[in-house]
C-alpha cells in the first residue's frame, strides 16, 4: 500500500472509531446514572463495590425500621379485627331493632 491509500483509509476509519469510541462512551454514562438513580450499587474496576457503602449506622436504621413494621403491621391486624367486631355490631338484626325502638319512642314522645 502506498501512504497515500493508507492517509485515505485513515481518513475513512478515524471518523468511525470516534463516532464509535463516543457511543460506547455514552452508554456507560447512561448506564451509569440510571444505576444511581435507581439505587443500584456501582462496581469499581475490580468488581468491589463503589456505591453505595454501607456502614453500622444503616445496619442499626434498618433493624429500627423492621422492628417498628413489624409493631405498625400488628397494631394494624387489632384495627382490622376491631373494626370486623364493630362492622358485625352494625349489621346485626338486634342493633337495627333497637334503633326502631327509640326511633317509635321519639315519636310518642312527639306525639303527645
Amino acid at each position: 500500500m502506498s501512504p497515500d491509500q493508507v492517509l485515505q483509509l485513515a481518513g475513512i476509519l478515524a471518523p468511525a472509531a470516534i463516532i464509535v469510541v463516543g457511543l460506547i462512551t455514552g452508554g456507560v454514562i447512561y448506564s451509569t446514572r440510571m444505576k444511581i438513580k435507581n439505587g443500584y450499587p456501582l462496581s469499581g474496576a475490580w468488581g468491589q463495590a463503589v456505591y453505595p457503602k454501607t456502614t453500622h449506622e444503616d445496619g442499626e436504621r434498618i433493624k429500627l425500621l423492621s422492628q417498628e413494621n413489624a409493631a405498625l403491621r400488628a397494631e394494624l391486624g387489632s384495627v382490622k379485627d376491631r373494626l370486623a367486631n364493630v362492622e358485625r355490631i352494625v349489621t346485626d338484626s338486634g342493633y337495627h331493632l333497637t334503633h326502631q325502638i327509640e326511633a317509635l319512642r321519639i315519636e310518642q314522645k312527639e306525639v303527645q
